[in-house]
């Protein structure tokens, strides 16, 4: 298994290594998906191809057959479910595949986030929540 996607290698990542890994990285997408999934084999290629394109970015994949703990902790419910992590912090969450052109994009977007901004924001509601508030 590899540990590094310095090659554009896309990492299969089990619950015991998850959090270490996610915590370890600044920039992480996870697919989470299935085998029986013929969506999510559809967009195995894609998602390894913008591994290749990113070698700066950690691309996962959590099979959600073997991991249905890990899949429940993040509330999947429909697969292929996107993730994009960065600095530990979720930044996107998204069910279905995606075209390339697409997966570009919200890689882009994710990319451009001001993660200072997201962790004034990630507090403010976290606060907010404490207090009572209901969103």
């Amino acid at each position: 298994m590899t540990q590094s996607s310095a090659t554009g290698a896309v990492v299969e990542l089990d619950a015991p290594q998850f959090n270490a890994t996610v915590a370890g990285h600044p920039f992480v997408i996870v697919d989470f998906w299935a085998p029986w999934c013929a969506p999510c084999r559809a967009f195995a290629p894609t998602f390894a191809a913008a591994a290749l394109r990113h070698p700066d970015v950690l691309f996962a994949k959590v099979n959600t057959e073997n991991e249905q703990a890990l899949a429940a902790q993040f509330g999947i419910r429909s697969i292929p479910t996107l993730m994009i992590f960065r600095d530990d912090i979720i930044v996107y969450a998204e069910a279905g595949s995606l075209p390339a052109a697409a997966l570009e994009q919200v890689i882009g977007a994710a990319n451009a986030l001001v993660m200072d901004d997201v962790r004034r924001e990630v507090a403010a509601q976290t606060a907010h929540e404490s207090a009572g508030g209901t969103g």
